[in-house]
């Protein structure tokens, strides 16, 4: 749920001018724009809508923990590819449609490493565990898998 939110107010945030530098800069889509959320993260409208789906769709996501995990590691698989598309285009060219900059490859790489870990490693545990009655755990579909032998 929390990186929901913090997407979903980061594409709110780059619509506010002030909190984005260069508003009026604030184009579409393109590197054109040139509107830069806290003075440092090039955005477009585009960018930003994109930042605020993704927020609805963790926010959504977060309601099971299977969902959430499957929001961070799917997230986080489409962020290392916008890391690996940055490298691989001129930041000034028509391929860098989204836009975005150095600063923002260097978020991507760490939103990706974050989000994986997170999506493999959280939650992992609660599905073995047995639940508080001693028995199997509900997300075991094996009878007795938890329970002590005789």
């Amino acid at each position: 749920m929390v990186f929901g939110i913090v997407f979903l107010l980061i594409g709110v945030l780059g619509f506010i001018p002030g909190i984005t530098a260069n508003y009026n800069a604030l184009y579409f889509s393109g590197y054109e724009s040139e509107a830069v959320l806290l003075g440092v993260f090039q955005v477009s409208v585009l960018h930003n809508v994109v930042h605020m789906l993704l927020g609805f769709a963790g926010l959504a996501m977060a309601r099971t923990n299977s969902s959430a995990r499957l929001y961070l590691v799917g997230a986080g698989i489409l962020y290392a590819v916008l890391f690996i598309y940055g490298l691989l285009i001129p930041l000034d060219s028509s391929a860098n449609f989204v836009p975005f900059n150095t600063a923002d490859n260097w978020l991507h790489v760490v939103l990706a490493v974050v989000m994986i870990l997170l999506g493999l490693i959280l939650g992992r545990d609660t599905e073995r565990r047995p639940s508080a009655g001693g028995g199997p755990s509900r997300s075991s579909g094996n009878p007795g898998e938890g329970s002590i032998p005789n």
